[in-house]
């Protein structure tokens, strides 16, 4: 599969001004409404010790609350402010998802490349990669915390690892394609050494398709650490996440039905402008995809 196969319109460069906008709006709406709305979700969530309140605060004579000046959103069956939770609890999707994605985007760029280029370690990585994607994901990351505890940084490397072949496999399947492009042998005949090959002429190619999977890893990444933590095994229960505040409220739902939609409409406005902001790059890398819509 080759993504530059296609006039590729890219995104202004230089100095962004504000007339611009209503242009790259029209020409892109997707990549705005996706990155204006994760821009809007990380600003919240960086923002939250400003605002939010106290989200681990345990009161017993606030138990299940209705929405209130106090509490925006009420409180759990704990007395916690269901609002100040939620908005911390972005903190934990967005950085399981992002570093999520960019460690399976890194470990499926290198294999990717490599198995692209050198046959010999392609029939044995692929046949590795063949074998981790034939796991599903959210039983290998179970496994994987099973062994070693709860915590974030074991739960990135729990959904990065079983996202990582499918990087790799893309990857690979564009290097597949542009080895054989006429530059790359002319630059080859010419003396240029293999990695400056793949560093100039390989791997540029493979950015376009890496940024569009990685979206979709993000998006991926942050609805498994939800059902991780939903199932229990994900972040700690002390810390506030989405799927661990869906989990102890869902017993709750006819009385506060808040502790449940709160969490779940973000997660769902989340995972929303990921998936937009990868259909928008899908669409300004490969605008054939755009005019088969």
């Amino acid at each position: 599969m080759t993504i530059l196969s296609a006039p590729v319109e890219y995104l202004p460069t230089g100095r962004l001004r504000i007339s611009d906008l209503p242009r790259l709006a029209r020409r892109h709406p997707l990549i705005i409404a996706g990155g204006g709305l994760m821009g809007l979700l990380i600003i919240l969530a960086l923002a939250a010790p400003l605002y939010a309140g106290d989200p681990v605060n345990i009161d017993p004579f606030k138990r299940l609350q209705p929405s209130s000046a106090e509490m925006w959103f009420g409180s759990d069956n704990l007395g916690r402010d269901v609002f100040a939770r939620t908005i911390f609890g972005a903190r934990i999707s967005l950085v399981v998802g992002m570093l999520s994605a960019a460690s399976a985007a890194l470990a499926g760029l290198l294999i990717g490349v490599i198995a692209g280029y050198s046959r010999s370690f392609d029939n044995v990585v692929m046949r590795v990669m063949d074998g981790l994607m034939s796991i599903p994901t959210i039983l290998l990351a179970i496994a994987l915390i099973s062994l070693t505890g709860p915590g974030i940084g074991i739960l990135i490397v729990a959904i990065a690892i079983p996202e990582t072949p499918a990087v790799a496999r893309l990857v690979r399947s564009v290097v597949l394609g542009v080895r054989e492009r006429p530059y790359v042998e002319a630059a080859l005949c010419g003396g240029a050494s293999l990695p400056k090959v793949l560093w100039r002429h390989i791997l540029p190619s493979t950015i376009p398709a890496l940024m569009v999977q990685g979206a979709t890893v993000c998006a991926s990444a942050i609805l498994t650490e939800a059902g991780l933590s939903f199932l229990g095994v994900g972040v700690p229960p002390e810390i506030p996440s989405w799927g661990n505040m869906i989990a102890s409220s869902r017993l709750y739902l006819a009385i506060a039905p808040m502790t449940i939609f709160a969490p779940g409409i973000c997660l769902a406005i989340t995972v929303l402008a990921v998936n937009l902001l990868g259909d928008g790059l899908r669409d300004v890398f490969d605008p054939r995809a755009k005019r088969r819509r």
